[in-house]
Parts: structure tokens; C-alpha cells; sequence
């Protein structure tokens, strides 16, 4: 292949591709979109949301993830010190277990301080969002 023939196949590809992104934004500008067109209606019909404050949701979400990473961060510790029981007296496998066992309690560390700076957050806007 030729450096010209290599230009032109980029030119017509990206051409192409440019093409395939515009041409359905041309085709269906054509008619305006109105709830039920998306289904909005179906969906405000069958689905019944929560009628909770958005913080205190907030909060129930961000303990759940923070949950999941502390018991990830345990299984680490738990993985590193089994790793240190079969070691059988080999070094490295050793350096490795303690590292594994160090990374878990840092993580463990990090995480219970993002629960403990978030709930303070949370619980700080929920006071002063509050009507009096």
C-alpha cells in the first residue's frame, strides 16, 4: 500500500463514520418527540418511587458501597494472612502476604474514614436543609 492510498482510506472511513452519527439525527429531526413517544407515561404508570429525602437516600447508598468495600477490603486482610499460613518459610511468599495484609488494613483504613467524613457531610446538609 501506498503512503496516498493509506490517506485515502482514512479520508473515506472517517467519512463514513462521520456519515453513520449524522444521518440518524437528520432522519428523525423530522417529527418532535413528546412523552409518549419515549414511554414516559408507561413507565410513571407502573413504577412507584420513593417519596424519601434525596440526602437520606444519598446516605443509604453511599453506607451500601462503602459496606462492599470494607468486606473487600477484609477479604484481603483474610487472604493475606492465609496466604502468610501456607508460606511454609519461604520469604517471598511470606513479603508478599505481609504486603497483601498491609494494603487490606490501609484500605480498611481509607474506607472507614470516606463513612466517617460522609455521614458527618450527610448529617451536617440534612441539619441545615431542614425547614424550622
Amino acid at each position: 500500500m501506498t503512503h496516498r492510498f493509506k490517506k485515502i482510506a482514512a479520508l473515506a472511513g472517517t467519512l463514513g463514520i462521520a456519515t453513520a452519527l449524522v444521518l440518524p439525527t437528520a432522519v428523525f429531526a423530522a417529527d418532535e418527540l413528546n412523552a409518549n413517544d419515549l414511554g414516559v407515561n408507561a413507565i410513571q404508570s407502573t413504577i412507584k418511587l420513593g417519596s424519601g429525602d434525596v440526602r437520606q437516600t444519598a446516605a443509604r447508598i453511599i453506607n451500601v458501597a462503602l459496606g462492599f468495600l470494607g468486606i473487600v477490603a477484609v477479604v484481603i486482610v483474610l487472604l493475606g494472612g492465609f496466604k502468610w499460613m501456607i508460606a511454609g518459610g519461604n520469604d517471598e511468599k511470606t513479603a508478599e502476604a505481609k504486603k497483601l495484609i498491609v494494603s487490606g488494613i490501609i484500605g480498611l483504613a481509607i474506607i472507614l474514614s470516606a463513612w466517617a467524613i460522609t455521614s458527618f457531610v450527610i448529617s451536617r446538609l440534612v441539619t441545615a436543609t431542614q425547614d424550622t
